[in-house]
């Protein structure tokens, strides 16, 4: 497995420094890549989703959303930008003024470091040789709560110290269940290398992992609804719920330092994206199989420009099905409603943590009973060939493969129900706008 992740290791920097670049080159050029690509790369992000998401709203409340500023309202949240530089800067008198200013920026450099492990594509990897990846990424997160914590406390204000610990009993509570559907991955991966886990999903929709077996299968859907308690995303969104506690944590902040909550509650909903695209959902790879044949093809005949061309298209595949657990996030946030917080916590200690354990054990019994293919699709077998899955080196993968074709038409199902789902709310919300910006004329009854 560590041959085929050698040959991507820093490839871009291998094509502008060459081969055995002075070290200082190396430092400057990592450097470059961190202020100019990634921090441009999360601003970008984070900016798109508040816009994204204030559209989503104003279509599921029959309203139009930003519409202002820039085709379709674009840039009305570069316009908010520019509104919180200007604005003052306010800190309460007897906040700790220490406290208080290093809270933003505690909870922004978790999710902004967190970039820097993504796996965009095949040779966009920051550093590829991270072989403990997914746990690296997640302990980088949970840094965040500190960020929150400290927010409610230096504030010296009661509202703001209830939405900090609010924060900090979700957060402990479900990073249980969060780190044990992470588990179920690993386990049937067989790495934390996240570079590792896009090329073991490269032979197709059957061999992204969501489909290896029926407890990843499970697993997926225990990290997703986690991940939203670890975003602070509604349900889940107690530390922050105006309607009890103002504005939660952050109610004493004002202009660029209030901005910077936001950006990191944006920038973790990509990254906690990203880990599911990554973990379960093939990564980079397409659902024929196609990247990661042209892969193997063209870092075998040494094509540059086809890697170049073959790296972009899979950077958009990524950044895609990032974005697309978003906007189901955005989805539930404005279509369900906020429990209490013992219900939350009820749901997790008593209801998910029992369930992700039942799955960790179930899928241990599973990969000791069945067979599975080792190896990489492409390199090591042929993903579309029976033979290759029935002859495998671990021993007969006939029931392995039909569990797999048997998920993978299940979860095909499901998202194509979810897409006619998406598309029938879209058409019938813009007959209903129409309707309601063009009424019928009203009758009226003759006088008598």
């Amino acid at each position: 497995m560590q041959i085929l992740s050698d040959t991507s290791n820093f490839f871009f920097e291998k094509l502008i420094l060459g081969d055995n670049p002075p070290l200082w080159q190396t430092i400057v050029f990592d450097l470059v890549v961190i202020a100019a690509g990634f921090a441009a790369l999360v601003s970008v992000i984070a900016m798109f989703c508040i816009w994204w998401e204030r559209k989503v709203a104003g279509h599921m409340q029959s309203r139009i959303g930003p519409n202002r500023v820039g085709p379709i309202g674009i840039l009305q949240s570069l316009a908010d930008g520019l509104k919180l530089l200007l604005k003052e800067d306010l800190m309460p008198r007897d906040a700790d003024w220490f406290l208080f200013r290093l809270a933003p920026y505690l909870a922004f450099a978790p999710a902004f470091a967190a970039f820097l492990a993504l796996p965009f594509a095949p040779n966009l990897v920051f550093e590829p040789r991270l072989n403990v990846g997914v746990f690296w990424v997640l302990a980088i997160l949970s840094v965040e709560v500190m960020g929150v914590i400290l927010a409610g406390w230096a504030s010296n204000n009661k509202w703001s110290v209830y939405g900090g610990m609010r924060e900090a009993c979700q957060m402990v509570s479900y990073e249980i269940p969060l780190g044990i559907s992470i588990i179920v991955g690993v386990m049937a991966a067989g790495t934390l290398n996240m570079v590792e886990l896009g090329h073991l999903q490269s032979g197709g929709l059957h061999t992204w992992l969501i489909y290896k077996n029926p407890f990843v299968f499970l697993a997926f859907i225990v990290y997703f609804i986690a991940s939203l308690a670890s975003n602070k995303r509604a349900p889940f969104d107690l530390p922050e719920s105006e309607s009890e506690l103002v504005a939660g944590f952050h109610t004493e902040y004002s202009g660029l330092r209030f901005s910077f909550f936001f950006f990191a509650e944006y920038g973790a909903m990509f990254v906690v994206g990203g880990i599911q695209a990554a973990l379960f959902l093939g990564a980079w790879n397409d659902p024929f199989g196609l990247i990661g044949f042209y892969f193997h093809k063209f870092s075998h005949d040494g094509n540059t420009i086809g890697l170049i061309i073959l790296n972009l298209i899979g950077l958009s595949i990524f950044i895609g099905k990032a974005m697309t657990i978003i906007f189901v996030q955005m989805w539930l946030r404005w279509t369900l409603p906020r429990p209490r917080i013992d219900q939350v916590l009820y749901a997790c200690v008593k209801v998910l943590l029992p369930a992700a354990c039942a799955i960790l054990l179930g899928a241990a019994i599973w990969q000791l009973l069945v067979p599975d293919r080792p190896g990489y699709p492409w390199v090591d077998y042929n993903p579309f060939s029976a033979h290759d899955w029935i002859y495998s080196p671990a021993g007969n993968g006939t029931l392995g493969l039909i569990t797999q074709i048997v998920l993978m038409l299940i979860g095909v199902g499901v998202s194509t129900a979810v897409v006619m789902w998406v598309l029938y709310a879209a058409a019938s919300g813009r007959n209903l706008k129409q309707r309601l910006t063009d009424p019928a004329p009203i009758e009226r009854a003759p006088a008598v």
